[in-house]
C-alpha cells in the first residue's frame, strides 16, 4: 500500500472535518460523490481538467484507489470557495457580530478576504451574518414569541410602564392558531422636558421585515429624550398614532408641524428646481412676518405655481414666524436621526433582543445623565452651558440698544437698535418681541436684556423653566428597575406571538432597498463621480493627480 500524505488520511478518517477546513486552507476543492458509514469517494472539482485527484475507500480501511496530491493549480480555484459556505463563515465572523451588529457586510467580506484568502459574494456574508446573529442572539421566531414574556415581566417590575400589543390572528389552513412600547422613566422624564415631540421610523433589517418607531423630545441641554417606542409593519396610516388619536393630538391640546427639509425634498421633487431650494428653506426659517412675506414675494416673482403649491401647506405648520413659538425652534426632525446612535446595532438583531438592548441602553443614558446634572447643580449653574451661552451672547449685543418705556407698569417698551436703527416692540408681560425670538427660542432676546437692564429688572423671570438645571434632574430622576433572573418572573399565560410571513425577507439575491429614494438621498440616487479632467470614473477632478497619474494624463490626452 502507498504510503498516504496527509490530505487523503483527513479524507479518509475525517471526511466531515476534510469537506470544508483543510480544504479552504490548502486552497483545493473536491465533489463527494458518496459518504456513507462504510464508503467514501471523491474527486477534485477539476478532475480530467488539470488535475486527477481521486480517492475511494471501502469497509474500514480498504483503499480501492488513490491517485496522490491534487496536482491543480490554485487559480483553477474559484475566489468564492464551495466549502466556505455561511455556516464556516457565521462561526468565524461571531466575535465582529457581537461586537457591532450593524457591521457592513462589506467590512465582513474583507475580513474573511483577509482570513481565508477568499472573495466571497455578498450573499452569502448576508446569509452568514444573519446565522451569526441567531447564535448569538437566539433564533428569529422563537424571540418573537418570547417578546410578551419579557414584557410581562417588565410590567411585573415596574406596573406604571405603557405596553400595548395589537396583533393579527394566525392561521394555519382554515384553523385558527391560538407592538407599541414605552418605558415609565421616559414617561416621566417628558413632564420636564421642552413640549415638543418627534416621530420617526427606521428600518429593520433583520431576517423580518419591520419598522421601529421612535418618539423623542428634548431637555433643557439640547440632550435627545425618548419617549416611546413602537414596532409596526411599516410607516403607514395605519400605524399613525395621530390619525388614530380621536383628537387627542390636535388642537388645542397638540399643534402638528412639517419638517422644512421634507417640505423642500417634495418641493424639488415637484418642479426639479434646485436654485429655489435655500429660498424654500429661508421662507420657513422666517421668524418675522416682514421676512416671510420678503422671501414669499421672491418666489412669486419667481413663478406663480411655485407660490400655490407652497400656499397649499398651511404657513402655521411649516414657517417660524406663524407658529406661534409651538415649535420650539425645531424646523426638522434632525433629533429623531440622533437617537439612531443609542440604538446603534439595534436593528440588525431579533425582536426580543432588540427591546432588551433599548432597554439596557436608555437605563446607562440616564444613570450617565443624571450624574451629570448632578454635577453641574453642585458646581451652582443654574442654567446649562449651551442656555448660558446664548444668554450672554444676548446680553452683551444689548448695550448698543436706546429703551423707551410705554407703560407706567415698565411692561411695554420700543427698542432702537443703534448700529442698524431698526425699532422693535416689547411686551413683557406677554413675553413677546418683533423680533420673535422670545416667542421662539422661550428665553430672552437682546432687546429684552434691554428692557430688564433700562428698568433693573430681574431677567431670569423670562427663561423658560425647561432650561433650568434643577430640570434636567428631574428629567432623569426616574429609574430603570432590573428585571432579575427569569426564573423569578411571573407566568405567562396569553396568547402565542408568532412573526407575520409575508414581512419574512426572501432567500435568494441580493437584499434590496426597500426605502423609496428622494432628493434628501441624493448620494445613493447620483451615478459613480466621474471626473472632468480625464472622464474616467471612480475620482472627482480635485483628486485627479493622486488618482489618474499618468495613466490620467494619457486617458486625457487620448480622450
Amino acid at each position: 500500500m502507498h504510503a498516504l500524505d496527509l490530505e487523503a488520511m483527513h479524507a479518509l478518517e475525517y471526511p466531515e472535518h476534510f469537506n470544508a477546513d483543510y480544504a479552504i486552507r490548502r486552497g483545493i476543492d473536491y465533489r463527494v460523490y458518496e459518504s456513507e458509514p462504510q464508503t467514501f469517494y471523491a474527486k477534485c472539482t477539476q478532475y480530467r481538467i488539470s488535475c486527477d485527484w481521486l480517492i475511494r475507500r471501502k469497509y474500514c480501511w480498504e483503499i480501492k484507489r488513490y491517485n496522490g496530491s491534487h496536482t491543480c493549480p490554485r487559480s483553477s480555484i474559484s475566489q468564492d470557495h464551495f466549502k466556505l459556505d455561511s455556516i464556516t463563515i457565521a462561526e468565524a465572523i461571531k466575535p465582529l457580530v457581537e461586537a457591532d451588529p450593524s457591521i457592513k457586510v462589506k467590512s465582513v467580506i474583507a475580513e474573511v478576504q483577509s482570513k481565508f484568502n477568499y472573495t466571497i459574494s455578498y450573499r452569502k456574508v448576508w446569509l452568514a451574518k444573519q446565522k451569526s446573529i441567531e447564535k448569538i442572539f437566539g433564533g428569529w421566531e422563537a424571540s418573537y414569541e418570547a417578546l410578551p414574556i419579557w414584557f410581562e415581566a417588565m410590567y411585573a417590575k415596574e406596573p406604571s410602564a405603557a405596553v400595548h400589543f395589537e396583533t393579527m390572528s394566525c392561521y394555519q389552513g382554515d384553523n385558527l392558531v391560538p407592538n407599541i412600547r414605552s418605558y415609565y422613566p421616559c414617561i416621566r422624564a417628558f413632564r420636564y422636558c421642552k413640549p415638543v415631540v418627534q416621530v420617526d421610523g427606521t428600518h429593520l433589517y433583520g431576517k423580518y421585515k419591520g419598522c421601529l418607531l421612535v418618539a423623542v423630545s428634548q431637555d433643557e441641554n439640547n440632550n435627545i429624550m425618548p419617549i416611546a417606542f413602537a414596532i409596526v409593519e411599516g410607516e403607514t396610516s395605519d400605524a399613525s398614532a395621530v390619525a388614530r388619536s380621536n383628537g387627542a393630538w390636535s388642537p388645542p391640546r397638540a399643534f402638528h408641524m412639517f419638517c422644512i427639509r421634507h417640505i423642500e425634498s417634495n418641493f424639488l421633487r415637484k418642479f426639479k428646481a434646485p436654485y429655489l431650494q435655500k429660498l424654500i428653506v429661508n421662507i420657513g426659517y422666517s421668524r418675522t412676518v416682514r421676512e416671510y412675506q420678503l422671501r414669499h414675494g421672491r418666489l412669486c416673482e419667481r413663478g406663480e405655481a411655485y407660490s400655490r403649491w407652497l400656499d397649499k401647506i398651511r404657513r402655521e405648520q411649516y414657517a417660524l414666524a406663524f407658529d406661534g413659538g409651538y415649535r420650539w425652534g425645531h424646523m426638522t426632525t434632525n433629533l429623531v436621526e440622533c437617537i439612531n446612535s443609542v440604538l446603534k446595532g439595534a436593528r440588525n438583531i431579533p425582536i426580543t433582543a432588540l427591546v432588551k438592548a433599548t432597554f439596557y441602553r436608555l437605563n446607562e443614558l440616564f444613570t450617565r445623565k443624571k450624574v451629570e446634572a448632578e454635577a453641574r447643580i453642585n458646581a451652582g449653574y443654574v442654567f446649562s452651558e449651551i442656555v448660558t451661552s446664548k444668554l450672554h451672547a444676548n446680553q452683551r449685543t444689548a448695550r448698543n440698544i436706546q429703551v423707551n418705556c410705554f407703560e407706567s407698569q415698565n411692561e411695554v417698551f420700543e427698542v432702537r437698535e443703534m448700529s442698524s436703527d431698526l425699532e422693535f416692540a416689547v411686551d413683557l408681560r406677554q413675553r413677546r418681541c418683533d423680533c420673535s425670538k422670545v416667542q421662539v427660542d422661550h428665553m430672552p432676546c437682546r432687546h429684552v436684556f434691554a428692557c430688564c437692564a433700562n428698568q433693573q429688572l430681574d431677567w431670569q423671570v423670562y427663561v423658560h423653566d425647561v432650561y433650568r438645571i434643577d430640570q434636567v434632574r428631574k428629567v432623569y430622576r426616574a429609574r430603570f428597575r432590573p428585571l432579575g433572573n427569569p426564573t423569578t418572573w411571573p407566568m405567562y399565560d396569553g396568547p402565542r406571538f408568532v412573526p407575520n410571513s409575508f414581512l419574512k425577507r426572501v432567500t435568494k439575491g441580493r437584499p434590496k432597498i426597500t426605502r423609496f429614494l428622494n432628493e434628501m438621498d441624493r448620494k445613493m440616487l447620483r451615478g459613480p463621480r466621474c471626473c472632468k479632467q480625464c472622464r474616467v470614473e471612480g475620482h472627482s477632478h480635485s483628486r485627479y493627480r493622486q488618482v489618474g497619474g499618468s495613466s490620467a494624463g494619457s486617458a486625457a490626452q487620448n480622450a
